[in-house]
């Protein structure tokens, strides 16, 4: 079996759609970082998206894991034209509902859908579970980028997936067994 533990990075505090704008995480809460480098296996390898806020919090919780190279696969939804917009303030409000309401081929302006963020995480996880066999992985993402692989495990429609909270400084576990994917725990803050 191996075990993925999928960590949303720290929160940025920014009220508006942050995709692949990159903005600082706040790593201020020692307390909880601590807690949730006690929660993580200390011989799993950890990865992170390449924006700066996963990037951070993936170096607040190494502390002694192997590091691997950033990973720009693992990026948060490209959200194009309405990325650090407040939803209130984007001009197409129904695309935007769309984009929401109907996930999977509605697209972002100069953004990208639903499915092609599904095929690109998942493309980087698999390429990441072959590239590292026998070992765990702590993977510092993004929310999209973890509602992809719960989708993934649960088999679910994409918007069901949205019915899940994704907090930051949490984890999502997943286990990969013979018998496919399976999600130990989700959303779990240590």
């Amino acid at each position: 079996m191996r075990r993925m533990f999928w960590v949303r990075h720290g929160p940025t505090h920014v009220r508006a759609m942050v995709g692949w704008g990159d903005p600082p995480a706040d790593l201020s809460d020692d307390v909880q970082l601590e807690r949730l480098h006690q929660h993580l296996p200390d011989s799993a390898k950890v990865v992170s998206s390449d924006l700066q806020r996963a990037r951070a919090t993936a170096d607040a919780i190494q502390n002694g894991r192997m590091r691997l190279p950033h990973d720009p696969d693992l990026r948060e939804i490209n959200f194009g034209d309405w990325d650090m917009q407040v939803f209130d303030d984007i001009a197409d409000q129904e695309r935007l509902r769309a984009f929401w309401d109907t996930p999977g081929d509605v697209r972002a302006p100069n953004g990208e859908t639903w499915n092609e963020v599904f095929r690109r995480v998942s493309n980087a996880t698999d390429r990441l579970l072959d590239d590292h066999p026998g070992h765990d992985l702590i993977l510092v993402a993004h929310f999209g980028a973890i509602l992809t692989q719960v989708q993934r495990a649960l088999q679910i429609p994409a918007y069901d997936t949205f019915a899940n909270r994704i907090d930051n400084f949490s984890v999502t576990e997943i286990h990969v067994t013979q018998d496919g994917w399976q999600l130990a725990s989700i959303n779990h803050l240590p």
